[in-house]
């Protein structure tokens, strides 16, 4: 593994992780709200052994410092656009001119590749994405993480839920009760579940609640439609955060879609629960839209 700093637009710093052989077929990930690189571990452990996988801290997240402590006026801070500048900035620094990568993006993550779809950079390098739990708009509203029915009292209340100042603190059996109830399936492994615990735990607090006030306004409905590139779409059918009526209107959206995968029983955080699905959806985009072959994994793992 090599790790590199690419610098966003407003001078922001981003942690970069690059793993496996220079000149394999390149796959980027881009975590979501609370996450870090190591969110994909098991992705990486996987998919580095014949391709080139980049995976970056978002500003405020693991190894890339929050955009409130950077100590300058005038750049982007939290926002979508901050999304998009940092996605090109680690595009920029990682691939060549003209070279292709599948782009993989879990919850914030996929925002993050739906902000940055207009862009020049994101269209130059993106040859197929992967949407992972996410949604464009309305996440408040349809988040089930608070026990009631819709309209203005849960959309309230979720919004105060999601977007608290309080600090997390240590990882205990009782936070992980919540942390499970709110992200995961009811079926999760302990050891997936604490692992997901220890992430979203050691997540500052400023950088949690100054990311959840742009997804608590998010609108990202129109960027769906400019995705103009193939697309695959993954759910978990148990999905609080975002249940799987947002991966449905993205499918409709969508110019190019490959498909909607809903995985049974799984929650938010389908990448650590489900590695083995979410691992077959990016080597299908690669094998079909980067031209990889079997010839070419074996090259890539010699």
């Amino acid at each position: 593994m090599s790790a590199l700093t690419a610098t966003s637009a407003d001078g922001s710093r981003i942690h970069v992780e690059v793993h496996g052989r220079a000149g394999a077929p390149a796959v980027v990930l881009a975590h979501g709200w609370t996450c870090s690189t190591r969110f994909w571990d098991a992705q990486i452990r996987d998919l580095a052994a014949d391709h080139r996988v980049i995976a970056y801290d978002q500003r405020g997240h693991g190894g890339s410092p929050a955009a409130d402590t950077l100590g300058r006026t005038g750049g982007r801070g939290y926002s979508t656009e901050a999304l998009a500048d940092d996605l090109e900035a680690v595009l920029a620094a990682t691939l060549g001119p003209g070279e292709r990568a599948v782009l993989a993006g879990h919850s914030m993550g996929g925002m993050t590749l739906m902000a940055a779809a207009r862009r020049p950079l994101f269209r130059q390098h993106a040859a197929a994405a992967l949407l992972c739990s996410t949604g464009p708009a309305l996440l408040t509203e349809e988040a089930l993480v608070v026990p009631l029915g819709p309209g203005r009292l849960r959309t309230r209340l979720t919004r105060s839920v999601l977007g608290s100042k309080a600090p997390l603190g240590p990882v205990t059996p009782i936070s992980k009760k919540v942390l499970k109830y709110a992200t995961m399936g009811p079926g999760s492994a302990p050891e997936r579940v604490d692992a997901c615990a220890r992430i979203v735990h050691a997540c500052p607090r400023g950088a949690r609640h100054g990311w959840s006030q742009v997804l608590a306004g998010l609108d990202l409905a129109a960027e769906v439609r400019e995705l103009r590139l193939p697309v695959a779409v993954v759910v978990g059918t148990a999905d609080r955060l975002t249940p799987p009526v947002h991966s449905r209107r993205m499918v409709a959206d969508l110019p190019h879609c490959t498909g909607l995968t809903e995985l049974a029983g799984m929650g938010h955080m389908t990448p650590v629960e489900a590695p083995e699905a979410v691992t077959a959806q990016i080597r299908e985009l690669t094998l079909t839209y980067l031209g990889v072959t079997e010839q070419t994994v074996k090259e890539a793992g010699a």
